[in-house]
């Protein structure tokens, strides 16, 4: 096997292998001799004590995260105000930012607790806004009763450039320079010292064309600009450099996007590297999320071997410590550098993206985590990297980027201090200390290159929290570098004493995703759509199951029953045959309530737990069967390859959080407080049987959820599923039957809801139903259960809604484009969560509406068996004319502010581009649009209640999303708003099962809610047990108490 090929399985292998193992594997690698061991220890004391000795001198983020760490209120405040306010473009939001972060910080506390310039301008000026949003009233004896008082009469502006100042000061003392120019100005001071730059143009990644296209001129002008005053350097690794981020360069910079990526992304980075090498600097590729790795190393790989940078060693990149992979990525670039004959530049890094990475991997309910946990491992990950690149000094340039002063005493005893052979790195504004002292103290005069960010203030603002997470934080280095009350012998502490000598642990506090709601129940698995190694395995028994014939029938006692077939055609390609369905005769529901009522009384009277142990098999069953279940929600119902794999967790989430709170609420009459001499309990029992009539749009988790909880709660079920889904409802059945529910309690009866519905709703047997679906189908059923002979029946709808986003202007204009995408046009539209109307405050709809509209741009729409794709088909005909005949009104009464591309061999299928129109009202819209339509609102900033009234006033409450930074909106808008799930600066689908019960109120559903602590006692009825313990023979309890029951009584 090729040997690049080869290193780069090992690299997959190691994406989210055992923690303790990877651990194990790197700590003889990371290990010193004893001797050597005891110098870099001695060399770190002396770094760390030299920075403190220059302490009154030190200044920058050091300084300023020292004095303003995360641990204070006013750190926090910080973070949150860098975040937002420069971008704010209204003088009333900015006010209400400024009341909401900075009023209630004691910023009079940390003025002058620092000698930094830069640490007691900045909080003079915070110090100012925050006593006059404050505006106590103020005793004689505070100093700044006058400065208060003359700021108070000056009013908000004065307040607003006082912060505006902070931020400023913050902001020059970050960045390079507001360009490129500038930047290079400031680095000819340093340059005389031989100080190296890499220069880094700020900003975040790509959502549009256009930005990206921004971001390629920005950093070719750099490019061209850096070299013109590049000078005459030693070579390319003394020459300055850019970093650039793949990100930045294409929207869509994803795994799945990778023929994209390979079309449009590489021949731009080829250009940008011709570039670099025409002007005689280097270029660095940025590391980026864990998911964004692959694509990066096939963009390295592709430029390396490109003739535009043939026998030049200036194209570099950057290798996160923090990743398990980071070593075998080491051993990839190694086998690169072999085969091309030249050295590659590798920045080391620790990482930056620590906690979104440990984030995301619980969601995802992924295998394990593809950092570490501890610091003190990826410290050893560093080391053990380090080591590699310096040992492979003919086929690598190295340059370690660290402000740890154990991590670089470490490095310079494994590089012998060798000058020429690598280079030291830093943030720019941080660890200037570190280095002089490297330098002063140790005399050693390896070179050190200042990463240095360029751009303008509002693009410093994610640079800077990410610096602020990374650094802030009470375990940071940095954080504790210059802190005397830290004892140096902890910060310098060798991480491999801090791991022990035992058997390695993961932290303790950061559970494996599948344990994330451990002891109570497992969390779903899923995979990683960005694992080669997961992917092919996957789609090879995907499309197995796609070649096979699926049929539904009605399966009543486990019996199938005959009947006419019709066909089930695939929503994306209608002359594709997927399977067939029998549909449910007359006969067929009458034998199956005959048999579900006959099977009713032992199956309420089985052990919660027997019921509990039965749905926990159909989840282990159902995750073994992934790939047939993700093949026939992708057939059969059009879902995307991420939408179906999140359908199946969805469904064994259910089946596992129904089987626990069977376990606890119906294990066991709970007693009840009483007067002496009785006994008082209650308990939970099933009703009879439910009718579980299930939606398309959710034709497995839903159809699983909704059945499982009629079960646990002791109920027979007969399932009517969705006309447009049988099949999947078949598989689910069958494999509940295999899981042990009973044949004769569980029932399946495919076809119309007017004929199979509306009999079992009307069905003197039926004790309830659960439902999903529209509104006015609730209300039938609703009549149907009062109408019928019989007992009184229950009702569980949840409907749809009229979902609505409240932007306001301090939002991050890119968190809200990309949260509403994915909110409006995910699974096509067509979740009863969807993003329906976005209202956006005035002052910045016209951005939000243009990046919205480039964002819509980069949507795939098509088949749902790509990877690549984003939206799929409506899923059928009638859905698809719905659209059509709104999307002509809105044509006629609103105005179409964008629309999708879609390619034109999809005319076989239900496939409707997403759109999105800008109206004048809500009133406008009658009902909810069940599709990837997006309606969009402007508003005044001072008519945020009316517009919460108006979402109110549609009478749906089912979700709502919000995005602002200002807390006492969010809390305004919270306490106003009727609905049933709100989601605050994030997407507004995807509820997660007991951690986001699901439902709404008034025409959204009856509740409770679905995945939620009080779902199943909707199943149930409850029944009280009061025994009279005294009827014979007295109170023995009370009659045998102790007459004196105090300690030493007399």
């Amino acid at each position: 096997m090729d040997p690049v090929l080869q290193s780069r399985a090992a690299i997959a292998a190691l994406y989210r292998a055992d923690e303790a193992d990877c651990v194990k594997r790197l700590l003889p690698r990371a290990e010193l001799p004893r001797d050597a061991e005891l110098r870099a220890g001695a060399r770190a004391r002396k770094l760390v004590e030299a920075v403190r000795r220059q302490e009154r001198d030190a200044g920058g983020l050091d300084a300023f995260l020292q004095e303003f760490g995360l641990d204070t209120d006013e750190g926090v405040v910080l973070m949150c105000l860098a975040e937002a306010f420069l971008r704010i473009p209204d003088e009333e939001t900015a006010n209400l930012l400024i009341r909401d972060k900075i009023g209630g910080a004691a910023w009079e506390k940390h003025l002058g607790g620092s000698e930094s310039l830069l640490v007691n301008a900045s909080t003079w000026a915070l110090m100012l806004g925050g006593r006059v949003m404050r505006m106590r009233e103020a005793s004689g004896s505070q100093p700044w009763q006058t400065v208060q008082k003359a700021v108070a009469r000056a009013g908000e502006p004065v307040i607003r450039q006082a912060v505006n100042q902070a931020m400023r000061i913050m902001g020059r003392q970050f960045v390079m320079g507001r360009d490129i120019e500038q930047a290079l100005t400031r680095a000819r001071e340093s340059d005389a010292l031989g100080v190296r730059h890499s220069f880094d143009m700020l900003g975040e990644a790509a959502l549009t064309a256009e930005d990206a296209a921004e971001y390629f001129d920005a950093y070719r002008s750099a490019i061209e600009t850096i070299g013109s005053s590049n000078g005459e350097p030693e070579g390319i690794f003394a020459a300055a450099s850019i970093s650039v981020k793949l990100s930045a360069l294409h929207p869509r910079f994803e795994f799945a996007k990778g023929a994209r990526l390979q079309q449009e992304l590489a021949p731009r980075l080829a250009e940008l590297a011709q570039a670099a090498r025409q002007s005689g600097i280097g270029l660095t590729i940025d590391a980026e999320e864990a998911d964004r790795l692959e694509p990066t190393l096939d963009m390295f790989a592709e430029l390396y071997g490109s003739p535009a940078v043939a026998g030049w060693e200036g194209l570099g990149l950057v290798v996160q410590a923090y990743q398990k992979r980071a070593p075998a990525v080491i051993d990839w670039l190694a086998e690169l550098a072999r085969k091309g004959g030249r050295r590659i530049p590798v920045r080391l890094v620790k990482g930056a993206y620590w906690d979104s990475e440990i984030k995301r991997a619980q969601e995802h309910g992924l295998e394990g985590y593809p950092v570490y946990t501890r610091k003190a491992a990826t410290d050893i990950s560093y080391v053990a990297c380090a080591r590699r690149l310096l040992n492979l000094g003919e086929l690598f340039f190295p340059q370690f980027a660290t402000h740890n002063a154990r991590t670089l005493a470490t490095v310079a005893e494994l590089s012998g201090a060798e000058e020429g052979k690598f280079e030291f790195q830093r943030l720019h504004g941080m660890g200037e200390a570190l280095y002089a002292a490297l330098d002063e103290e140790e005399g050693l005069t390896a070179p050190c290159r200042v990463y240095a960010p360029v751009g303008n203030h509002k693009d410093l603002l994610p640079y800077l929290v990410r610096r602020l997470l990374e650094n802030g934080a009470n375990t940071s280095f940095v954080n504790r570098l210059a802190d005397d009350a830290a004892p140096i012998d902890d910060v310098i502490r060798n991480p491999a004493v801090i791991l022990g000598e035992g058997p390695y642990q993961a932290h303790p506090g950061i559970p494996l995703p599948g344990q994330l709601f451990s002891p109570v129940r497992e969390n779903s698995a899923s995979l990683d759509l960005s694992d080669r190694s997961s992917l092919a395995p996957l789609f090879t028994e995907i499309d197995e199951a796609l070649g096979r014939e699926w049929t539904a029938k009605p399966i009543v006692s486990g019996r199938e029953i005959e009947g006419t077939p019709l066909p089930v055609r695939d929503p994306n390609d209608q002359r594709h045959h997927v399977g067939t369905v029998m549909e449910s005769s007359e006969s067929a529901i009458e034998q199956a309530l005959t048999a579900a009522r006959a099977a009713f009384p032992d199956w309420s009277a089985s052990p919660a737990e027997s019921r509990a142990a039965a749905l926990e098999t159909y989840a282990r069953l159902l995750e073994g069967a992934r790939a047939e279940a993700m093949a026939l929600c992708i057939r059969e119902a059009g879902k995307t390859i991420p939408d179906a794999l999140a359908e199946v967790r969805e469904a064994v989430d259910f089946a596992r959080y129904y089987a626990a709170r069977a376990r606890a609420d119906f294990s066991q009459p709970l007693t009840l407080p009483g007067p002496t001499g009785e006994d008082n309990s209650i308990a939970l029992a099933g009703r009879g049987i439910f009718a579980c009539i299930s939606p398309w749009n959710f034709p497995l988790a839903i159809f699983s959820g909704q059945i499982l909880a009629a079960l646990a709660a002791g109920n027979t079920v007969i399932a009517k599923p969705a006309e447009q889904t049988p099949l999947i409802a078949s598989f689910a059945v069958r494999l509940m039957h295999q899981a042990g529910i009973p044949e004769d309690v569980l029932h399946l009866l495919p076809g119309p809801g007017a004929t199979v519905g509306a009999a079992l709703a009307g069905h003197p047997d039926i004790a309830g139903v659960a439902f999903t679906g529209s509104e006015q189908t609730a209300r039938r059923i609703a009549n149907a259960l009062a109408n019928k002979p019989g007992p009184l029946a229950t009702l569980i709808a949840e409907t749809g809604g009229q979902n609505v986003m409240i932007v306001d202007s301090s939002a991050l204009l890119e968190q809200a484009v990309g949260d509403a995408i994915v909110s409006a046009f995910s699974s096509a539209g067509q979740r009863c969560s969807c993003l329906r109307v976005a209202f956006v405050q005035e002052e910045i709809a016209a951005a939000f509406i243009a990046m919205l509209g480039g964002a819509m741009q980069e949507l795939e729409i098509g088949d749902p068996r790509q990877l690549s794709t984003d939206v799929g088909p409506l899923i059928d005909a009638a859905a698809l004319g719905v659209m059509q005949v709104h999307a002509a009104r809105m044509e006629r009464e609103a105005t179409l502010q964008s629309v999708s591309p879609m390619a034109a061999d999809n005319a076989h299928g239900f496939h409707f581009a997403p759109h999105a129109f800008e109206i004048g009202d809500l009133s406008l819209l009658a009902g909810e649009i069940f599709g990837p339509i997006l309606h969009i609102v402007r508003f005044k900033s001072d008519r945020l209640d009316a517009v919460v009234d108006a979402v109110n006033a549609t009478g749906f409450g089912l979700t709502l999303g919000i995005q602002s930074r200002i807390d006492s909106t969010i809390d305004r808008i919270v306490a106003r708003a009727r609905v049933g799930n709100v989601y605050v600066n994030r997407n507004m689908i995807g509820a997660v099962v007991g951690v986001q019960p699901f439902g709404g109120e008034g025409l959204s559903g009856t509740g409770p809610k679905a995945g939620g602590p009080r779902y199943l006692h909707r199943f149930a009825t409850e029944r009280t047990l009061t025994i009279n313990t005294a009827a014979s023979g007295g109170n023995l309890r009370l009659l045998s108490l102790d007459d004196d029951p105090a300690p030493g009584g007399n």
